[in-house]
């Protein structure tokens, strides 16, 4: 009698939370634990791995249901829930989300029952925890969610207008210095200035942290979003102004046309939103960018090498080849060493240097790729020595190397490995590296000198030229950058200039290395001013190791 009548009930029920799902963002749900049948309200299956919305053996299909980890925990409850030990259910826990991730709910319920009609429901509501808010209440706006909301609302098209991402200039400062609280008054204070500059027919919503989009959909073009941004950073000095200054900060902005979305797809046109800002704070900050096609595919291209050589690391650095380029004694034409020059292949392609090394330093990846060029090279030096016992490597280094990794150690392990004697590897960086002049780089070209390895500076001349970077530094080698050289050759007073500086470099007892030369005519106007040693495509192009060894080694 008492099931019968609790079976009506739950149909009743059922009804009722369906009434009500239309009116909250939750998920109603109702379980009659005497007949073991569980119902929720039916939007759920838009969001959970769900068998159905309703279902019977309600323990059983709880475990397929839960994440795995937290299994143990709902099963326990339940349990306690139907042997009448607790009069509530009340946890966080995640669910399996319908693409198959976990998404953490809090799901809360409690006991009706009636014993003497033996009936005993479990009635509670499910809240998606994880999910972004509707709305702000630092910045007084709409949150990320309503934004979303709203371009939901429009279908397949959005009408012409634009989006207006702004951002705010080194906000972690303003945390750091002043505190949160204080951080959160300049939210609401840019926001405000937002609202005053904005028309009504605008949207505006706090999107992240110190991000906010501004939304126009009344056919607002490139040009207006700019004048908006101008206006807006105008309103945030007329503030910073009346705040005496206590806190100063600058505003930059991404803009985007909305016809650019790829119909009203959200991600795509956050992610579109989120590169415009970006390259607005990469190019300089306090100031506004607008989209650029071209831009957005050197960005992609930029991600999808970045992937590309993070798989190649993970995979035993396959895709990567050590070429060698010969450096040759201006007044012998013999070998003096070969620099190792660091190739990528791509899909059967090499990628330029000029392109993946600085994703590589960008990323942290040279400090991999760094250890594994130091390993090939000593590798090449091991074998060319067998040969010819003068023969010597260059190795570049990465300043971020130098910054971030024990590479002293990994070089000087590796010579030891090797069975190499220190003076025939030479390691360099290039002048622009040693801008910086710490103590802790000069430390570690004391250390290298000092365990015999030459050191060189390389690239000198190439617009970070400071002569006193060779008196801190006092390397073996100076290499002079091909640019430096053919202003040489084609202008007396920068000719003049080489003259004196490899005299200067010569009279320390340095070595003098001249890059890029690649004609008869080139090798003998730069042979007269006195140079030690000679790098170019004269004497060779960069070479596989084979070649090389066939080329110079073996001849």
């Amino acid at each position: 009698m008492g099931n019968s009548k609790s079976k009506v009930l739950f149909e009743d029920m059922k009804y009722t939370i369906e009434e009500f799902a239309p009116c909250m963002d939750d998920f109603l749900y109702v379980y009659d634990i005497n007949n073991d049948s569980y119902y929720i309200t039916e939007k759920a299956l838009d969001r959970f791995k769900l068998p159905s919305n309703a279902f019977h053996d309600v323990v059983e299909t709880h475990g397929v249901i839960v994440h795995p980890d937290d299994i143990d925990l709902i099963m326990d409850d339940l349990n306690r829930v139907i042997e009448g030990k607790q009069e509530g259910h009340d946890l966080v826990y995640r669910w399996m989300g319908k693409d198959g991730s976990p998404v953490w709910i809090n799901c809360k319920g409690r006991i009706v029952s009636s014993p003497e009609d033996g009936i005993k429901f479990l009635i509670g509501c499910i809240n998606e925890i994880g999910v972004k808010q509707r709305a702000d209440n630092v910045s007084g706006l709409l949150g990320e969610r309503s934004f979303m909301m709203k371009l939901e609302s429009y279908g397949e098209g959005i009408p012409d207008g634009f989006i207006l991402r702004i951002g705010i200039d080194d906000f972690k400062v303003i945390n750091e210095r002043l505190g949160s609280a204080y951080g959160d008054f300049i939210l609401h204070s840019v926001a405000d200035c937002i609202n005053k500059c904005k028309k009504m027919t605008q949207d505006a919503y706090r999107i992240v942290s110190d991000e906010f989009i501004i939304f126009d959909t009344e056919g607002g073009s490139e040009e207006d979003a700019l004048l908006l941004y101008d206006k807006i950073r105008s309103a945030v000095d007329v503030f910073l102004e009346e705040l005496s200054y206590e806190a100063v900060f600058t505003i930059s902005a991404g803009i985007m046309s909305t016809k650019i979305a790829d119909g009203n797809k959200y991600d795509n046109m956050m992610k579109i939103s989120r590169f415009t800002l970006s390259e607005a704070k990469y190019r300089g900050r306090n100031q506004a960018y607008v989209y650029c096609q071209e831009d957005y595919d050197k960005f992609l291209r930029k991600r999808m090498l970045l992937a590309a050589l993070r798989a190649s690391v993970a995979n035993d650095f396959e895709g990567f080849e050590l070429y060698f380029q010969p450096i040759m004694d201006v007044n012998t034409n013999q070998l003096f060493a070969a620099e190792s020059l660091a190739r990528f292949w791509q899909d059967g392609k090499m990628v330029s240097p000029g392109e993946f090394i600085p994703i590589l330093e960008e990323s942290g990846l040279i400090i991999p790729v760094g250890k594994w060029i130091i390993q090939e090279a000593a590798k090449m030096c091991q074998f060319c020595r067998e040969i010819n016992p003068d023969f010597c490597v260059t190795i570049n280094l990465s300043y971020v190397q130098l910054q971030k990794s024990p590479v002293f150690d990994t070089v000087m392990n590796t010579i030891e490995e090797m069975g190499l004697q220190s003076s025939g590897v030479v390691v360099e960086l290039t002048e622009s590296g040693y801008v910086e002049n710490t103590p802790a780089m000069r430390n570690v070209w004391s250390k290298f000198k000092n365990k015999g390895v030459s050191v060189a500076i390389d690239d000198f001349g190439t617009g970070y030229s400071n002569l006193a970077n060779i008196g801190h530094m006092m390397p073996h080698i100076v290499k002079i950058d091909r640019g430096f050289t053919m202003l040489a050759l084609a202008n007396d007073y920068e000719n003049d200039l080489l003259v004196h500086i490899i005299n200067m470099v010569h009279n320390l007892g340095i070595k003098i290395v001249v890059e890029g030369v690649e004609t008869e005519e080139e090798f003998q106007r730069i042979k007269v001013l006195g140079p030690d040693y000679i790098q170019g495509y004269f004497f060779s192009k960069p070479c596989p190791k084979d070649e090389f060894i066939e080329k110079f080694i073996h001849a």
